[in-house]
């Protein structure tokens, strides 16, 4: 194995396959450094006078061991400078419109996370006048009110908000998991942000925490998600 590392041809193939990497990753617009081996039993091949550095090559570059970037550890790929970030914001929200659907099942936990949510979205600057509430029974029925609000071209964003108790029976998993695939189903359908505010909890005190104890509000969070996404949309991606 050695001497096959340390045979002229084999060094000669790996200077050749670096300068193919390094010609057609230029070519994509990829910046590259210098490259190098780490083995101190490869070496490239050193020219003779008159002689070129890589047949076949006659403008080749130079290669020259000078160790890894110090910028890249593990790679001599620099990414493009023209990359965009798009990001929503939580300060834009003038003229954002949003619809809040609830499920009145468990309302003594549905409610206090409909109130986190209003409280968060007018202290972010949303108009009390720019928020409408829709009540449905329960969160089984939330997804379908949800899409037909996206639908509707009022909203920028739907808030999905409900809960759901374990229970005796694997009633929790069918509500659960169409609460879900309901909610997801709305904003691929209607192509508006449509937020999961559903809680899914083992039992009444896992969902009272989240509902404004000791594990916050998980409306509010929803709120905020709600506020980013609609900005998102709004003014990057129309």
């Amino acid at each position: 194995m050695a001497s096959l590392l340390t045979s002229p041809s084999t060094k000669q193939y790996l200077a050749s396959s670096s300068l193919f990497q390094h010609c057609n990753l230029s070519r994509c617009g990829y910046k590259t450094t210098n490259l190098s081996f780490s083995s101190s039993s490869i070496s490239l091949p050193q020219p003779q006078q008159g002689e070129q550095k890589f047949p076949g090559f006659a403008n080749a570059p130079t290669l020259t061991a000078v160790g890894r970037s110090r910028r890249h550890s593990s790679s001599f790929l620099e990414a493009p400078e023209a990359v965009r970030h798009l990001v929503g914001s939580l300060n834009r929200t003038e003229g954002l419109r949003f619809a809040v659907v609830v499920a009145r099942f468990n309302e003594i936990v549905t409610r206090r996370l409909l109130e986190g949510a209003i409280e968060t979205f007018t202290r972010y600057s949303v108009k009390e006048e720019d928020i409408d509430v829709v009540w449905v029974p329960g969160s089984f029925e939330v997804g379908v009110v949800a899409e037909k609000l996206g639908k509707s071209g009022n909203y920028n964003a739907v808030l999905c908000i409900g809960a759901v108790i374990r229970g005796d029976t694997t009633h929790y998993d069918a509500v659960a998991n169409s609460a879900a695939s309901g909610v997801l189903s709305a904003g691929l359908n209607s192509g508006v942000p449509c937020i999961f505010g559903v809680l899914t909890c083992e039992d009444m005190d896992q969902a009272l925490n989240r509902a404004g104890g000791k594990a916050g509000n998980k409306g509010a969070e929803a709120a905020l998600t709600a506020i980013e996404m609609a900005s998102l949309f709004e003014h990057h991606l129309k």
